[in-house]
Formats: structure tokens, sequence, C-alpha cells
């Protein structure tokens, strides 16, 4: 599981509370398919409580899981940026409480208030970065020789 801390506590208060206003509390149980690859990103998600894991898929193969989230991590970031679809697949692990923000109110919120759009699009780059090295990591440990998979942030 990821060590990322709450995406919410990367932001300015002020971004915090505006985008909070638009989040509603959903639930999904466990095994509960939360989006499909290359599907539309319409929605992200704040994980509250349980874990989902991303995955992806790997043709004569089932899918492969890259990632587990839990408390407080972003579920989903392909809704920033065209063609906003997804770029993995998500399934709920166990039951999974979560806050839910429909994608194109939180675009439209960034783009009319600079200041938010910044603190959205600056803790949402951190998490991108943090997957991908998650990722990197994961495939490594899947597909290449032992001992290839050691993390970006650990060989620094």
């Amino acid at each position: 599981m990821s060590t990322m801390h709450s995406i919410l506590e990367d932001m300015a208060p002020e971004a915090r509370e505006a985008l909070l206003a638009h989040a509603r509390q959903v639930t999904f149980p466990a095994g509960a398919r939360i989006f499909k690859e290359r599907r539309r990103a319409e929605n992200f998600w704040i994980v509250e409580r349980g874990t989902v894991e991303l995955h992806t898929h790997v043709p004569g193969r089932k899918d492969v899981v890259i990632d587990t989230l839990g408390y407080g991590e972003l579920l989903g970031w392909s809704w920033m940026f065209r063609p906003c679809t997804w770029h993995l697949g998500a399934t709920a692990a166990h039951d999974v409480i979560a806050l839910e923000f429909d994608a194109a109110a939180v675009r439209k919120l960034c783009q009319e208030d600079s200041l938010i759009g910044r603190s959205v699009s600056t803790a949402v780059a951190s998490v991108i970065a943090d997957r991908l090295d998650s990722t990197r990591t994961r495939l490594l440990d899947l597909f290449a020789p032992h001992g290839s998979g050691t993390p970006l942030a650990h060989a620094r």
C-alpha cells in the first residue's frame, strides 16, 4: 500500500474547502468495479475507509494489481487531462467509503479560480509522481529480473 498522506493536506485551506463543497459520500462493496481502463473519467474520489486496488489489463492474463490505495488517498487523476479516460482500472478490495467529486464541476472550479486550480493541480501532480514510481516498481517486480524493482524514492 502506498505511504501517501491525504491529498487534502497538500492543499491550501481555501482550495480544500472549495473542493469539499463539491463532495458527496459514496460506498462501494468489496469486489465492486469502480471504473474500467479506457472508459470516460467523470468522477474522482478520496478514500475515507477501505482499500481500492488499481489494476491494468495484460493481454492473455488476468488484470495485474499495480497499487493499493487506502485512507486519504486520491482515487483517479485521469479526469484532469484530455481525453479524460482512465489509464488503469479500480476495484474495491474491501468495503469502501469515499468522497466522490464530479470532475467537470471541479475542472470548472479550477478554471474560475486560479489559486484553487494551482492548489488542486499541485496536489494531483504529487499523486501522479508517486503513482508513476509505484507503478514502475510493481511492473519491474512482475516482469523484470529479481532486484530490479527498487522504488526511485528509495534509491535517492
